[in-house]
């Protein structure tokens, strides 16, 4: 856990969450501000603060995220009609929470570009 990052009091259950997924890895939770029908984040309990925190030794982790956010899809039924996986980077990525992680969004058609 890194100090006061939100997302590893979530990870850790001192913050409570609308949990949809959780293993040994990672956590799967509704977002509280959704930006589609279905906005679920998917993190690592491990703390990254984002894509470029990733080492050589979190590769194993980071598919393990990938592939658990598209069982999570399938659970949530936003797989066949697909969906986004988003992870943000930076703060002109739009990054909020320095603690990397996978906006998983779906349930309507999504326009590209974002934002």
């Amino acid at each position: 856990m890194a100090g006061d990052c939100l997302f590893c009091k979530i990870a850790s259950k001192d913050i409570p969450s609308d949990l949809v997924y959780e293993d040994d890895q990672i956590l799967a939770f509704r977002d509280l501000n959704p930006q589609a029908p279905t906005h679920v984040l998917v993190i690592p309990k491990t703390h990254v603060e984002n894509l470029l925190g990733a080492a050589p030794a979190h590769q194993a982790l980071l598919g393990h995220l990938l592939l658990k956010a598209a069982a999570v899809a399938r659970q949530l039924g936003i797989a066949d009609s697909g969906f986004r996986a988003v992870a943000n980077c930076g703060p002109d990525g739009g990054q909020s929470v320095d603690h990397l992680h996978l906006h998983l969004l779906g349930g309507r058609p999504l326009t590209w570009p974002p934002g």
